[in-house]
């Protein structure tokens, strides 16, 4: 039955587009383990103003809550994001490829040539993109929570592994959140450690508007931000977002034309007032859905909350998000991770299991836009009985 269907008697309702309570709550902190260590890295590394990402993702988080009803994650483009840190890129450079990045896939949505791709990729490709960005955060949050330095920190993983069983045996309790309650002991954790933070929040905040008129930063941000992150905003930020919006929320699935012009409008806007480039992408939706967000009201009040603090305490808020205990954040990496894995255990023909397997293993071994190439080409491939993965009929009995 089509999301557009009208539902049989005694069939449930289609969830509300917004619902304020605590599973919203505790959701919107489900994608934190991503959030928090790639902001705070490019304002420490890169020089990146803390309140202007803060307020204008605030803002978006709210507009994406309201625009499409459902936990739509507003993420840091981690291509750019991590190849900024690495490379130790400026302000101007990783704005300038937030940009790009956002007008090429705006371009996608406004000409519909997104939902032309999305149409002509195989489920099973998308399964192997999402297993592969599934195993990607459990292998991040695992060294999370094992102390991220070589060898057993016996410490943060005690913490680590006990957040994380308590963010499983706790569920989508409505009365005690999983994601909720483990974020108040990480905050807890940090503050027995580290009470001084307290006596060092300012309130105010600063805000600069960004030079971005210099061509070599535009150069470096081409060729060093955007060109390695469009495949993977198109891939899945786009499209394996909407497939998994499908799978965990049928009745209000998001689509590829309507989050491709997001996440173009929401770069436009960001980039040229100081914030860092945005995405949606698959693991956010995961992670927020598996503990308790169903409907925007979660995004909603995390972008309420961050405009609130940024313009409260400002920078102040930097040394609270660098100083957070990591092994909590890699509890909600993990248990995220485990969620969007999930959604692959569809594939059960020995064809589609391939290519998934296929896509996933080449975009972990490579990147997740060789991966797609890859299993597009198995999946061709085997449409044209080019290969064959099944066993041969045994006709002699």
């Amino acid at each position: 039955m089509s999301a557009s269907s009208p539902a049989p008697t005694g069939a449930s309702k289609p969830p509300p587009a917004l619902r304020i309570d605590r599973l919203e709550a505790a959701g919107a902190l489900g994608d934190l383990g991503t959030f928090i260590p790639l902001l705070a890295g490019m304002v420490s590394v890169c020089g990146l103003q803390l309140a202007p990402t803060l307020v204008t993702s605030g803002i978006v988080n709210i507009a994406t809550g309201l625009a499409f009803g459902i936990p739509m994650p507003v993420q840091p483009m981690k291509a750019i994001a991590i190849l900024a840190i690495d490379q130790r890129l400026t302000e101007a450079q990783i704005l300038t490829a937030g940009i790009i990045t956002g007008s090429v896939v705006l371009l996608l949505g406004v000409t519909g040539f997104i939902d032309w791709l999305n149409r002509r990729i195989p489920k099973s490709v998308v399964r192997g993109l999402q297993l592969a960005l599934g195993l990607k955060l459990v292998i991040k949050a695992t060294g999370m929570i094992a102390g991220g330095g070589p060898g057993l920190q016996w410490g943060p993983l005690l913490l680590g592994t006990g957040c994380t069983v308590l963010a499983l045996l706790l569920g989508f309790s409505r009365r005690w959140p999983g994601a909720l309650v483990v974020f108040v002991l990480g905050l807890a954790v940090l503050l027995v450690g580290q009470p001084q933070l307290l006596r060092d929040i300012r309130l105010g905040t600063q805000w600069t508007l960004p030079h971005l008129g210099n061509p070599a930063d535009w150069r470096v941000g081409l060729l060093a931000g955007a060109i390695p992150q469009i495949p993977l905003t198109t891939l899945n930020s786009v499209i394996s977002v909407c497939a998994l919006s499908a799978d965990l929320i049928p009745r209000r699935p998001a689509a590829p034309r309507r989050v491709a012009i997001s996440v173009g409008l929401a770069n436009l806007f960001c980039c040229p007032l100081g914030g860092m480039p945005v995405c949606h992408g698959a693991g956010g939706l995961a992670s927020q859905y598996r503990f308790g967000a169903r409907t925007g009201g979660s995004i909603v009040m995390l972008g309420t909350v961050k405009i609130a603090l940024a313009l409260l305490c400002g920078q102040s808020l930097l040394l609270w998000m660098q100083m957070y205990p990591q092994p909590v954040l890699g509890a909600l990496l993990l248990v995220g991770g485990l969620e969007l894995a999930l959604v692959c255990r569809d594939q059960n023909a020995r064809s589609d299991f391939f290519v998934m397997a296929l896509t996933t293993g080449i975009s972990l071994a490579t990147n997740m836009a060789l991966g797609f190439l890859a299993g597009w080409l198995a999946a061709m491939l085997l449409t044209l009985r080019l290969i064959r993965v099944e066993p041969p009929v045994d006709n002699s009995r």
